[in-house]
Protein backbone atom coordinates (compact mmCIF):
# COMPACT_ATOMS: atom_id res chain seq x y z
CA UNK A 1 0.00 0.00 0.00
CA UNK A 2 2.82 2.37 0.90
CA UNK A 3 4.74 1.65 -2.28
CA UNK A 4 1.67 2.29 -4.40
CA UNK A 5 1.12 5.65 -2.68
CA UNK A 6 4.82 6.60 -3.17
CA UNK A 7 4.61 5.74 -6.91
CA UNK A 8 1.52 7.94 -7.30
CA UNK A 9 3.22 10.86 -5.54
CA UNK A 10 6.35 10.60 -7.69
CA UNK A 11 4.26 10.44 -10.85
CA UNK A 12 2.32 13.53 -9.84
CA UNK A 13 5.53 15.36 -8.97
CA UNK A 14 7.03 14.57 -12.39
CA UNK A 15 3.89 15.81 -14.10
CA UNK A 16 3.99 19.06 -12.10
CA UNK A 17 7.68 19.66 -12.86
CA UNK A 18 7.09 19.00 -16.56
CA UNK A 19 4.17 21.41 -16.65
CA UNK A 20 6.23 24.09 -14.87
CA UNK A 21 9.14 23.67 -17.28
CA UNK A 22 6.79 23.86 -20.23
CA UNK A 23 4.48 26.65 -19.13
CA UNK A 24 6.20 28.53 -16.29
CA UNK A 25 9.47 29.80 -18.04
CA UNK A 26 9.17 33.17 -19.85
CA UNK A 27 11.36 32.18 -22.77
CA UNK A 28 9.28 29.09 -23.43
CA UNK A 29 6.67 31.42 -24.96
CA UNK A 30 8.99 33.16 -27.42
CA UNK A 31 10.77 35.45 -24.93
CA UNK A 32 14.43 35.72 -24.13
CA UNK A 33 16.15 34.17 -21.09
CA UNK A 34 17.68 37.51 -20.10
CA UNK A 35 16.55 40.91 -18.97
CA UNK A 36 15.58 43.48 -21.58
CA UNK A 37 18.60 45.35 -22.95
CA UNK A 38 21.07 42.58 -22.00
CA UNK A 39 22.74 40.72 -24.84
CA UNK A 40 21.88 37.04 -25.10
CA UNK A 41 24.68 34.67 -24.18
CA UNK A 42 25.46 32.35 -27.05
CA UNK A 43 27.94 29.52 -27.53
CA UNK A 44 30.68 29.81 -30.13
CA UNK A 45 29.20 26.87 -31.93
CA UNK A 46 25.93 28.81 -32.28
CA UNK A 47 27.56 31.83 -33.96
CA UNK A 48 27.11 32.10 -37.75
CA UNK A 49 30.11 31.38 -39.95
CA UNK A 50 32.16 34.53 -40.75
CA UNK A 51 31.54 36.08 -44.13
CA UNK A 52 34.18 37.25 -46.61
CA UNK A 53 36.74 39.70 -45.23
CA UNK A 54 35.89 43.31 -45.86
CA UNK A 55 38.62 45.35 -47.51
CA UNK A 56 39.36 48.69 -45.82
CA UNK A 57 38.31 51.63 -47.92
CA UNK A 58 41.22 53.39 -49.65
CA UNK A 59 41.18 57.14 -49.22
CA UNK A 60 40.40 58.89 -52.44
CA UNK A 61 43.39 60.47 -54.15
CA UNK A 62 42.93 64.21 -54.43
CA UNK A 63 42.49 65.43 -57.95
CA UNK A 64 45.66 66.78 -59.48
CA UNK A 65 45.92 70.53 -59.38
CA UNK A 66 46.60 72.01 -62.75
CA UNK A 67 49.64 74.30 -62.41
CA UNK A 68 49.20 77.89 -63.42
CA UNK A 69 50.84 79.15 -66.55
CA UNK A 70 54.56 79.75 -65.99
CA UNK A 71 55.50 83.38 -66.14
CA UNK A 72 58.60 84.63 -67.89
CA UNK A 73 60.83 87.12 -66.16
CA UNK A 74 63.50 89.63 -67.18
CA UNK A 75 66.41 90.71 -65.03
CA UNK A 76 68.11 94.07 -65.37
CA UNK A 77 70.52 96.31 -63.50
CA UNK A 78 69.99 100.04 -62.98
CA UNK A 79 72.88 102.39 -62.24
CA UNK A 80 75.34 103.52 -61.38
CA UNK A 81 73.94 105.64 -58.58
CA UNK A 82 76.35 108.14 -57.10
CA UNK A 83 75.10 107.95 -53.52
CA UNK A 84 73.33 105.40 -51.31
CA UNK A 85 70.43 107.83 -50.95
CA UNK A 86 69.88 107.89 -54.72
CA UNK A 87 69.81 104.09 -54.65
CA UNK A 88 67.27 104.02 -51.82
CA UNK A 89 65.03 106.50 -53.63
CA UNK A 90 65.03 104.34 -56.76
CA UNK A 91 64.33 101.19 -54.79
CA UNK A 92 61.34 102.77 -53.09
CA UNK A 93 59.99 104.10 -56.41
CA UNK A 94 60.16 100.67 -58.10
CA UNK A 95 59.20 98.38 -55.20
CA UNK A 96 55.61 97.90 -56.46
CA UNK A 97 56.68 96.96 -60.01
CA UNK A 98 59.52 94.51 -59.28
CA UNK A 99 59.16 90.88 -58.26
CA UNK A 100 62.53 90.93 -56.50
CA UNK A 101 65.21 93.56 -55.90
CA UNK A 102 68.71 93.67 -54.49
CA UNK A 103 71.23 96.47 -53.95
CA UNK A 104 74.96 96.13 -54.46
CA UNK A 105 78.09 98.25 -54.36
CA UNK A 106 81.03 98.03 -56.74
CA UNK A 107 84.36 99.81 -56.98
CA UNK A 108 85.01 101.64 -60.23
CA UNK A 109 88.01 103.48 -61.60
CA UNK A 110 87.30 107.15 -62.23
CA UNK A 111 89.48 109.77 -63.89
CA UNK A 112 90.61 112.33 -61.38
CA UNK A 113 92.67 114.47 -63.76
CA UNK A 114 95.73 114.62 -66.02
CA UNK A 115 99.26 114.98 -64.75
CA UNK A 116 102.07 116.80 -66.58
CA UNK A 117 105.60 115.97 -65.39
CA UNK A 118 109.26 115.43 -66.23
CA UNK A 119 110.41 111.79 -65.92
CA UNK A 120 112.35 110.86 -62.81
CA UNK A 121 116.03 111.81 -62.77
CA UNK A 122 118.72 109.36 -61.72
CA UNK A 123 119.09 110.90 -58.26
CA UNK A 124 118.04 113.81 -56.13
CA UNK A 125 120.87 116.10 -57.30
CA UNK A 126 119.95 115.62 -60.96
CA UNK A 127 116.30 116.35 -60.22
CA UNK A 128 117.23 119.62 -58.46
CA UNK A 129 119.47 120.60 -61.38
CA UNK A 130 116.57 120.06 -63.83
CA UNK A 131 114.35 122.22 -61.65
CA UNK A 132 116.89 125.06 -61.78
CA UNK A 133 116.94 124.79 -65.57
CA UNK A 134 113.15 125.13 -65.65
CA UNK A 135 113.36 128.29 -63.56
CA UNK A 136 116.00 129.68 -65.89
CA UNK A 137 113.56 129.24 -68.79
CA UNK A 138 110.84 131.10 -66.88
CA UNK A 139 108.86 127.91 -66.27
CA UNK A 140 107.42 128.01 -62.78
CA UNK A 141 104.78 126.06 -60.88
CA UNK A 142 106.82 122.87 -60.59
CA UNK A 143 107.54 120.55 -57.71
CA UNK A 144 110.36 118.02 -57.19
CA UNK A 145 108.91 114.79 -55.85
CA UNK A 146 111.06 113.43 -53.04
CA UNK A 147 109.05 110.39 -51.88
CA UNK A 148 106.40 107.94 -52.96
CA UNK A 149 106.53 105.59 -55.91
CA UNK A 150 108.04 108.18 -58.27
CA UNK A 151 110.84 109.98 -56.43
CA UNK A 152 112.96 112.57 -58.29
CA UNK A 153 110.11 113.26 -60.72
CA UNK A 154 109.33 116.92 -61.40
CA UNK A 155 105.61 117.61 -61.32
CA UNK A 156 104.43 120.37 -63.64
CA UNK A 157 100.78 120.36 -62.64
CA UNK A 158 97.58 118.32 -62.27
CA UNK A 159 94.68 119.39 -64.51
CA UNK A 160 91.00 118.50 -64.63
CA UNK A 161 90.66 119.53 -68.27
CA UNK A 162 92.81 117.47 -70.65
CA UNK A 163 93.06 120.46 -73.00
CA UNK A 164 94.80 122.49 -70.31
CA UNK A 165 97.11 119.57 -69.58
CA UNK A 166 98.13 119.29 -73.23
CA UNK A 167 98.78 123.04 -73.41
CA UNK A 168 101.11 122.88 -70.37
CA UNK A 169 102.96 119.89 -71.76
CA UNK A 170 103.48 121.53 -75.14
CA UNK A 171 104.87 124.69 -73.53
CA UNK A 172 107.46 122.76 -71.55
CA UNK A 173 108.41 120.61 -74.56
CA UNK A 174 108.85 123.79 -76.63
CA UNK A 175 111.30 125.01 -73.96
CA UNK A 176 113.44 121.92 -74.53
CA UNK A 177 112.28 119.58 -71.75
CA UNK A 178 110.83 116.04 -72.23
CA UNK A 179 107.50 116.75 -70.54
CA UNK A 180 104.90 114.00 -70.47
CA UNK A 181 101.19 113.78 -69.77
CA UNK A 182 99.32 110.90 -68.11
CA UNK A 183 95.79 110.30 -66.91
CA UNK A 184 95.26 110.00 -63.16
CA UNK A 185 92.48 107.76 -61.80
CA UNK A 186 91.05 106.81 -58.45
CA UNK A 187 88.78 104.07 -57.14
CA UNK A 188 85.29 105.27 -56.27
CA UNK A 189 82.16 103.36 -55.10
CA UNK A 190 79.22 102.83 -57.45
CA UNK A 191 75.77 101.69 -56.40
CA UNK A 192 73.52 99.41 -58.47
CA UNK A 193 69.95 98.14 -58.22
CA UNK A 194 69.18 94.70 -59.69
CA UNK A 195 65.54 93.96 -60.55
CA UNK A 196 63.49 90.90 -61.53
CA UNK A 197 60.34 91.92 -63.40
CA UNK A 198 57.61 90.01 -65.21
CA UNK A 199 57.83 90.25 -68.98
CA UNK A 200 55.18 92.24 -70.73
CA UNK A 201 56.93 95.26 -72.15
CA UNK A 202 55.21 97.69 -69.78
CA UNK A 203 58.00 98.17 -67.24
CA UNK A 204 58.96 101.83 -67.51
CA UNK A 205 61.52 102.60 -64.81
CA UNK A 206 62.52 105.94 -66.38
CA UNK A 207 59.21 107.53 -65.48
CA UNK A 208 59.77 106.70 -61.80
CA UNK A 209 63.52 107.15 -61.29
CA UNK A 210 64.38 110.84 -61.53
CA UNK A 211 68.15 110.52 -60.96
CA UNK A 212 70.10 111.75 -63.96
CA UNK A 213 72.84 109.72 -65.60
CA UNK A 214 71.23 106.34 -64.81
CA UNK A 215 71.14 103.57 -67.40
CA UNK A 216 70.09 99.93 -67.51
CA UNK A 217 71.38 96.67 -68.94
CA UNK A 218 70.47 92.99 -68.74
CA UNK A 219 71.94 90.99 -65.90
CA UNK A 220 71.79 87.49 -64.47
CA UNK A 221 68.63 86.58 -62.60
CA UNK A 222 68.81 85.85 -58.88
Amino acid sequence: MFLRLLFVLLTALNIAVGAWLLLGQPYARGGTPSDPGVAELRLLSELPAPGPATTAATPATPAAVTPSRNLSYSCLALGPFATPQDLRNARQALSAQATRMRSRQEQASQTSGWWVYLPAAGNRAQALAAARQLAARNIDDYFVVSSGDQPNTISLGLFKDPANARKRRDEVVAAGFPARMSERSESVPEYWLDLVVADGGNFDWRSRVRTSGIGSHSTGCF
